[in-house]
């Protein structure tokens, strides 16, 4: 599933934007294909301008019934009745989404013989200290399990003794969910901490749900703003 929304984020229309020939939506949903990892792969949006774009280049797509706060909303909502156990939420503007990270989120499942992962995520070992301290760069940390513990806008954790070496991991919003635990996430209130951060995942933490990590090696480029979009079209050449 990619949920897609057109006038979200803080560079509306970015999933319109031309990229290398095509749209940003568009190349998104041609590289999930790709992986050949899936039985089949949709566009979940609120938007009759990508719902009529990704249909007519031959893509599927699934118009959401009413408006939802996040993607986890419209893609519940989206597999409410589908025959499924696994669903894999790759966002609208990841375009260089590669299939070896998503290969390494179905095998968090598969290696799940005692039902302890409720959704499995990426992420990224980043060191650049401007990255650590953006806000617009999720920061995940990790119990000895990679399992998450939080996720912040905020360098987490704080450097408190400078000479502590400590890794930073920027989190990737590439999930994959157990069907169960995205219908159960559909039901519940958004959390204190979700409304505070902004961030949909840290409503599972708070209702108990487990997020099973993945490191990945891949950065890619998350198209959040023009700049983004210009980095995007110059390693796409």
């Amino acid at each position: 599933m990619i949920p897609a929304r057109y006038s979200a984020s803080r560079f509306p229309g970015k999933l319109m934007q031309d990229l290398g020939g095509k749209t940003v939506i568009i190349r998104t949903y041609e590289a999930t294909v790709a992986t050949n990892l899936f039985d089949d792969v949709f566009v979940v949006t609120d938007s009759q301008i990508i719902f009529d774009e990704v249909v007519n280049k031959g893509g599927k797509a699934i118009m959401s019934k009413k408006e939802h706060d996040c993607g986890s909303d419209r893609i519940a909502e989206a597999v409410e009745d589908l025959d499924i156990d696994i669903v894999i939420n790759v966002q609208g503007d990841e375009p260089f989404t590669d299939s070896e990270s998503l290969r390494k989120l179905i095998e968090a499942f598969k290696n799940d013989t005692n039902k302890e992962v409720d959704l499995a995520s990426l992420m990224v070992h980043i060191t650049d200290q401007e990255e650590i301290n953006n806000p617009n760069t999720v920061k995940v940390v990790i119990d000895q399990s990679n399992f998450a513990l939080y996720f912040s806008r905020s360098p987490i954790p704080y450097p408190r003794d400078q000479n502590i070496n400590i890794k930073y991991y920027k989190h990737k919003g590439v999930y994959a969910f157990r069907k169960q635990a995205i219908l159960d996430f559909y039901k519940l209130p958004m959390s204190p901490l979700e409304s505070c951060e902004k961030l949909e995942q840290l409503r599972y933490l708070e209702y108990g749900k487990r997020i099973k990590m993945v490191e990945t090696d891949v950065q890619g480029v998350e198209i959040d703003t023009p700049e983004d979009l210009e980095r995007a079209k110059k390693l796409w050449k």
